[in-house]
């Protein structure tokens, strides 16, 4: 393997300010070792509801503001500097709390490559697909989602003051 250097200018960035995702390195690139991308979501904005991945853990790194993210049973509030590894089958989701916006680092180790899940949200959000197509990628992505209570009733409590990105449904 050779060492793999993507260029902020190069990443192809997807959605608009404040909700955007940069598609820093996939599978392809790094020989299955990870896939990277950044994230940055206004405040009161749902990011993808709650799923786990059966191969790879899945690790956030806050590099500014702070997010309420659904660990297992837990929801927690991690903010700038704050790291989280999500270790595989473990149900997790996230979105910003309604007084704070988020910048975050994801990594998935082993990598799938996820670039194309990533663009199927963006062609959702802007009304070029339907929801229910990311149902048929849960294998090809490894991303299987799930109803969870504790993140119902976390959304719940902020019902009508958030932001739903990308309407994902749930099996």
């Amino acid at each position: 393997m050779k060492a793999v250097l993507t260029r902020g200018a190069g990443a192809e960035v997807l959605g608009t300010a404040p909700n955007q995702t940069w598609l820093i390195a996939d599978a392809e690139h790094t020989d299955g070792i990870m896939n990277v991308v950044r994230t940055t979501l206004g405040p009161g904005v749902d990011g993808p509801p709650p799923h786990f991945h059966k191969e790879s853990p899945e690790m956030f790194y806050l590099l500014d503001g702070a997010l309420r993210i659904l660990a297992g049973d837990d929801v927690l509030t991690v903010t700038k500097g704050d790291y989280l590894l999500v270790p595989p089958l473990m149900h997790h989701a996230w979105g910003t709390p309604m007084d704070s916006g988020a910048d975050v680092l994801i990594v998935k180790a082993p990598g799938t490559n996820r670039f194309g899940y990533f663009r199927l949200g963006d062609r959702i959000r802007r009304g070029e697909a339907s929801p229910a197509e990311v149902l048929a990628t849960a294998d090809l992505y490894d991303n299987h989602f799930v109803d969870n209570p504790t993140w119902r009733q976390e959304l719940a409590a902020r019902e009508g003051e958030r932001e739903q990105v990308v309407p994902f449904p749930v099996r």
